[in-house]
């Protein structure tokens, strides 16, 4: 991690623990399990614009380890040699993240760059190797990753079986459930620039702004200035399902 990040208090807030609260995971664990995670973690400050790593860095980069993120948001992407960028994710606070190279060994598999101010939980790679020998900690572990599977799955039948519109619909629908978070209530509001949706479907601008106005027309969204509203989730369902 960039050298502009630094080292705050590891007490957290109120907010910081609202935040990590609303990630179904996250509560999911026992409490003993969950404060042992927390205790071996330090707060850290992180400026806008800052790696939080990239792709390729391995597994004992500084600054490395398993995060959690309490304040901001993480553009998880990958960016091609010709300048084109996916974007995978984008992650809002209450998301864990980082825990596939600490797993396996191998090197990042993807950037993760702030788009804004943020405050990071870091577990060292130390830490939680010894979190891991705990078997509910690791059970934990294994359902994240199960989740993330599942997710994959979901996008690759996306890319493969259904038309662009109802691969829209589905990721307007990921996203009201928090992206990564996928948390239980869904949310009509998503603050979101349209530059990046285009990327997460690797589409261009223009063809996810013909989809989107054709939603809108039909009164299943509404557009405004970076933001999407939601206006029928019943509707973007059907879409889905139809494919």
């Amino acid at each position: 991690m960039a050298a502009s990040s630094k080292p705050r208090t590891s007490r957290l807030s109120a907010a910081h623990r609202a935040a990590l609260e609303r990630n179904p995971w996250f509560t999911s664990i026992p409490r003993a399990q969950r404060e042992a995670l927390l205790g071996a973690a330090e707060l850290l400050h992180v400026r806008r614009g800052t790696m939080v790593f990239r792709q390729g860095d391995p597994i004992h980069a500084a600054g490395g380890g398993f995060y959690g993120l309490v304040a901001g948001t993480i553009k998880i992407s990958s960016l091609r040699q010709d300048g084109r960028e996916a974007i995978l994710a984008v992650l809002e606070p209450g998301n864990w993240f980082g825990e596939i190279t600490l797993i396996d060994g191998s090197p990042r598999t993807h950037d993760a760059t702030a788009l804004e101010t943020l405050d990071l939980l870091v577990v060292p790679p130390e830490a939680f190797a010894q979190l891991m020998r705990d078997g509910v900690f690791a059970n934990a572990m294994a359902a994240m990753l199960a989740a993330r599977v599942r997710m994959l799955y979901g996008l690759a039948e996306d890319a493969t079986l259904r038309s662009l519109r109802a691969r829209v619909a589905h990721r307007l629908l990921v996203l009201a459930r928090g992206d990564a978070t996928q948390s239980v209530q869904l949310r009509h509001d998503l603050r979101l620039p349209q530059e990046a949706l285009a990327m997460m479907l690797g589409v261009t601008r223009q063809t996810l702004s013909k989809e989107l106005n054709a939603l809108a027309g039909e009164g299943v969204v509404a557009l405004g200035y970076g933001r999407i509203q939601l206006l029928s989730l019943d509707a973007l369902q059907r879409l889905v399902s139809t494919g």
